[in-house]
């Protein structure tokens, strides 16, 4: 039976409070740029930086967990980055989010 191998994490506290429903929010955490998503109440955390031009993706329509950029208006899944619409072609970076007590924290590489 093959092992199914799990990526080591850094759990770091989410420095800022989820956004209403539908709405995003940037923070950083040192040198990342990571946009805070609330997909009905689930939220979600990608790098943000939009895939097709590496422009902010703050202020994007969020439908369901798919996120719009603000700027072209491609569709990138919140769940795994996946490209969903043009002319995002290739994926996002996706962040693994948990609740630890009544605050949610983010899971980085090591």
């Amino acid at each position: 039976m093959a092992e199914k191998r799990t990526e080591a994490l850094r759990w770091v506290e989410i420095p800022i409070a989820l956004p209403p429903s539908g709405r995003t929010e940037t923070f950083s955490l040192g040198d990342l740029e990571l946009l805070l998503c609330n997909a009905s109440g689930t939220p979600y955390i990608v790098r943000d930086e939009c895939p097709h031009v590496r422009t902010s993706m703050k202020g994007g329509v969020i439908r369901g967990t798919i996120l719009e950029c603000p700027l072209h208006g491609g569709l990138m899944d919140l769940r795994d980055g996946s490209p969903k619409g043009m002319p995002i072609r290739s994926s996002g970076t996706c962040f693994r989010v948990r609740a630890q007590g009544d605050r949610w924290q983010v899971g980085l590489p090591l």
